[in-house]
């Protein structure tokens, strides 16, 4: 069975990406487009806009045009959306890299992209040369001046003047971020013009919500280089003529104190980022009254933690769904939709998508209120899988589902709900039981402070579910273990738990499941 949205179709403008964001760039002329939040340096949109067609110049002048790669290994700073657009402006194609890569893994990513520059900042220098070593990349550019790079401010002094450049919004490609996808190592998403505006179209087409807007203050709190902070903060917050407070990494007590200076009106963060805001005793010495909206994303967010977010501070709380490979975004719920029992939910599909809920076992479609996984067809789905056409036939069909990995369903209102991935299920004498499900349940518990499940292999059941567990108050494994037993089904109970000082977790937020999994099984080798 397809489901369909429950909005309208919107109309998928055919203009390339930097063309559509900065569309509206000089009507908000001297307006603060981004500002640096430890610094407070900022740029105006006026500013902007010149800054990315000069910038532009002087890289087609040294000869980088149209399908070229260009790399960019930097946290978030203002600058960066100068760089990002101005590469795009030219028909190139940007590839946004983790700052906590090591060399190996950047030059990985390097040279799967082919990347002609790589744009970093002086911390970083080091590692990006030994990476560069290994590569064809022909020029490292630093945002902050060091002598052994060429600065990025050098790329402003032009004469603005461009070569003429035709894009097909529809085939070429804008953006190369990097996912795992379902399985294996990471592989470049190839996202066209097309792709990202369509999704940004798509946003603004859920009818009957409040959305963004130029009188809002956006916090860049989700890293650039991700597709979440890419897409839903940085170029959604700039067509829509909203000023971005940037930070280069998180902090909880300086992400406080710039809510507090700036006024800030909406946050896009991730559930670990909401525990804190739910939990941490600190959060009451601010005044963070001027928030109207917190955007949760990339990882499932439990019902107990949503509603303790909202009481506490007063404000919506939105879940948003999606994957790098869609854009990102392909469901959206937020909480005047509903009463709050949905506030664990997705929402509903955007405009222009489909999706279906398959059979793990059968693959066929299943109804309402059924588990299974998440396929999706839409405008916002990816070209593929760079230079790997055998993982984009596994991932988009000749229909062109795209195969999430995500297990999830629809209830009976159109509202889904995402469970967990696919292949992180733990398999308790063959039941499914989902590690998202235990651990928004655990977070719920007033002892703890934060929590990963995993699975642990186990000779007689396959695998338990187990809890690496970080305390905030009084409580035994014994006494934990017992409370979840009395609230979940018998395959669901958690059968070990260690404690621990921090859950290890991805720039993005998302928790890094194999790395316990890993010592998980080493420990039981031994």
């Amino acid at each position: 069975m397809i489901f369909k949205s429950p909005y309208p179709d919107v109309q998928i403008p055919d203009v390339s990406l930097t063309e559509f964001v900065l569309n509206r760039a000089k009507t908000f002329g001297d307006k603060p487009a981004l500002i640096d939040g430890p610094s407070g340096r900022t740029i105006t949109y006026a500013q902007l806009g010149g800054a990315i067609r000069l910038v532009a110049s002087s890289l087609a002048k040294r000869g980088f045009g149209k399908g070229d790669v260009f790399a960019i290994y930097s946290p978030n700073i203002p600058e960066y959306a100068v760089a990002f657009h101005a590469v795009i402006l030219l028909g190139g194609i940007v590839t946004t890299v983790n700052p906590l890569y090591t060399a190996d893994e950047l030059a990985h990513q390097l040279n799967g992209a082919g990347a002609k520059y790589l744009l970093t900042i002086s911390l970083f220098l080091e590692n990006a040369k030994t990476a560069v070593a290994q590569t064809a990349v022909e020029e490292i550019f630093t945002f902050d001046p060091v002598d052994d790079a060429t600065p990025f401010a050098s790329l402003l002094q032009s004469d603005g003047a461009l070569p003429e450049i035709s894009i097909n919004p529809a085939e070429d490609i804008a953006v190369l971020p990097y996912s795992s996808g379902t399985t294996g190592l990471p592989k470049g998403v190839m996202l066209t013009h097309r792709n990202i505006v369509a999704n940004l179209v798509q946003a603004d087409g859920i009818v009957g919500i409040d959305i963004m807007n130029e009188d809002d203050i956006i916090m860049g709190i989700l890293p650039f280089f991700h597709i979440y902070g890419m897409v839903v903060i940085m170029n959604m917050s700039l067509e829509r003529g909203a000023t971005i407070v940037t930070m280069p990494r998180f902090d909880m007590v300086q992400f406080l104190e710039l809510v507090q200076k700036h006024k800030v009106t909406r946050v896009n963060l991730v559930p670990p980022i909401l525990v804190g805001l739910a939990k941490h005793p600190i959060v009451d010495q601010y005044d963070l009254s001027s928030l109207v909206e917190l955007f949760s994303g990339a990882a499932p967010l439990g019902t107990a933690l949503a509603d303790e977010v909202k009481t506490r501070l007063g404000c919506r709380v939105v879940q948003g769904y999606g994957l790098t490979e869609t854009s990102p975004v392909t469901h959206v719920y937020n909480s005047s939709m509903a009463e709050s029992d949905k506030l664990s939910s997705v929402g509903p599909a955007l405009p222009n998508t489909e999706v279906m809920v398959i059979d793990v076992a059968t693959g066929k479609p299943l109804g309402r209120n059924e588990n299974g996984e998440i396929w999706m067809r839409g405008p916002q789905v990816m070209k593929g899988y760079l230079n790997n056409p055998e993982a984009t036939a596994a991932t988009i069909d000749e229909d062109g589902w795209l195969h999430s990995g995500d297990i999830g369903y629809i209830d009976d209102e159109g509202f889904f709900y995402v469970v967990d991935r696919l292949k992180e299920l733990i398999k308790y004498k063959g039941f499914q039981v989902a590690p998202a499900e235990l651990e928004a349940l655990l977070l719920s518990h007033p002892a703890i402070a934060d929590v990963a499940v995993i699975p642990s292999p186990d000779e007689e059941a396959g695998e338990v579910p187990k809890a690496f567990v970080v305390l905030k108050g009084e409580a035994t494994a014994e006494e934990i273990m017992a409370w979840v037993a009395e609230r979940v089904s018998p395959q669901k109970k958690v059968r070990r738990l260690e404690f621990v000082d921090e859950v290890p977790k991805s720039l993005s937020g998302k928790i890094l499941r194999r790395i316990l999994v890993e010592k998980e099984r080493a420990k039981l080798n031994n």
